[in-house]
């Protein structure tokens, strides 16, 4: 939204809090603090709440800086936080992902009443991951608490992680995608009408979800407002939280039997040749030397490894959430800093939603990296999925300057995988055709057969 009077660009996603909103200014973010917001603010910083959670590495940590634009009559301070390599959102989080935000904005509540204050929402949208870990991005999350007063955030809470983990755990890993289709997370009755029959003897799911969603409906038909005048001392509050804790602690998902998380142990690579392609790989990103790389199609992220091990922000895309749970484990386990991995359907990329289809950007929208990896993708997106190349290499071409990308043949015995089951209808899917189409919107620097393959690499630069 533009303003006649304020020189900047404000985030069409920040509107829904009225005690500030960030905007940029010259490609710089800030954060506007309204009036209204003050004591909470200023509690916030005298109490020691905020450098404590900024050294436990659970809020993102930001500057008070002079305003940036016009001065408003309604404007208390204006901030710069830390930026965050990438901004993803729950529906691409894999399980263990949105478990762990869950635990850390349950650290962060418990925290918050230490120094007599409290979160004042829990949207999953305000926990990021920067460093490999999930943090709170939302400084005006919390307020001054109130004696006996319940916590506030508790359906949002029940709604945006509790909810959601319940249905992946009993029910189905996929319904985490709910998350997409109700942007204020998946209602109660529909998630307790979803969960299976045993979900009922499962205190912690009767009591947060069941019971909640008898208690939600029941209310809706009230015109008093009957649950918010319940009160709660603040050891009751921190016995809920640690109930939650206890709940969210307790759900488990293994990955297991599906398709592709075991890709590398079900190739047609020799162990000299998928050396051969790390090396090729490392070559081009050497010599694109990105500072962004998002791996399409990653798998459990080996060769996404290679870029962040080298430095480089990483993003690893995935359509299988099995493959995509594997990685963030083993970059969980090994404290890896550079490297997100996230669940995405390339076919059906993450669209711009919300209101006016502008509070959650579209994965264009956050983009472009400055290298892209498509290594052995082009036969799904071309065979499995019928999309031209010519398609491909211009959507490529909207999310990259550099395209490190492998040309995977017909007689390649992972597509002759692909054609078992169908009818061979690709008579344009050839190097020869290949190269023409993506050469419309590409360069080809550099092409390396990779030896004991009929694999191709190549890399490629934006025209």
């Amino acid at each position: 939204m533009y303003s006649k009077t304020v020189t900047a660009i404000r985030i069409p996603g920040s509107f829904r809090d009225p005690s500030g909103f960030l905007f940029l200014k010259d490609g710089a973010l800030f954060r506007s603090v309204s009036r209204m917001y003050q004591e909470n603010y200023d509690c916030l910083i005298r109490s020691g709440l905020y450098d404590k959670l900024v050294a436990e590495n659970l809020l993102i940590p930001h500057v008070e800086v002079p305003s940036p634009a016009e001065n408003s009559i309604d404007q208390y301070k204006v901030l710069q936080p830390e930026l965050i390599p990438f901004v993803s959102y729950p529906y691409e989080w894999c399980f263990s992902q949105l478990k762990d935000a869950a635990l850390a904005l349950i650290q962060i509540q418990k925290l918050a009443l230490g120094f007599n204050m409290s979160l004042k929402d829990a949207s999953a949208y305000n926990m990021q991951f920067s460093g490999g870990r999930p943090i709170l991005i939302d400084t005006l999350s919390f307020e001054v608490y109130k004696e006996n007063q319940p916590w506030v955030a508790y359906r949002q809470f029940c709604q945006h992680f509790l909810g959601p983990l319940s249905l992946m755990t009993f029910r189905d890993i996929r319904l985490n995608q709910l998350l997409k289709v109700y942007i204020d997370g998946p209602p109660l009755d529909l998630v307790s009408a979803l969960l299976p029959v045993s979900t009922w003897f499962k205190p912690a799911v009767l009591l947060h979800i069941h019971m909640h969603a008898k208690a939600q409906k029941r209310y809706s038909q009230k015109t008093e407002l009957v649950p918010s005048s319940h009160s709660m001392s603040k050891s009751s509050l921190i016995a809920l939280l640690s109930h939650l804790e206890e709940a969210v602690t307790n759900m488990e998902w293994r990955p297991s039997g599906t398709e592709w998380a075991n890709y590398y142990h079900d190739t047609n690579y020799t162990p000299e040749a998928l050396d051969l392609k790390k090396q090729y790989v490392k070559s081009y990103l050497s010599e694109s030397d990105p500072r962004t790389v998002w791996d399409l199609g990653a798998n459990t992220g080996m060769f996404s490894r290679l870029a962040s091990d080298m430095g480089i922000h990483t993003v690893a895309f995935d359509a299988d959430p099995a493959a995509v749970e594997k990685n963030y484990l083993q970059s969980r386990q090994n404290i890896e800093t550079k490297l997100l991995p996230l669940c995405l359907d390339l076919t059906n990329p993450s669209s711009a939603i919300g209101w006016a289809n502008e509070e959650r950007r579209s994965l264009g929208e956050r983009g472009p990296a400055d290298t892209i990896l498509a290594l052995a993708l082009i036969h799904h997106l071309a065979i499995s999925n019928n999309l031209p190349f010519d398609n491909i290499a211009a959507y490529f071409s909207r999310l990259c300057e550099f395209l490190i990308i492998e040309f995977v043949p017909k007689n390649d015995s992972q597509v002759q995988r692909l054609l078992h089951t169908r009818e061979d209808i690709f008579p344009d899917y050839n190097p020869e055709n290949f190269e023409k189409m993506f050469c419309r919107h590409f360069q080809i620097l550099k092409s390396q057969k990779i030896e004991g393959t009929e694999r191709t690499l190549y890399l490629m630069k934006l025209k």
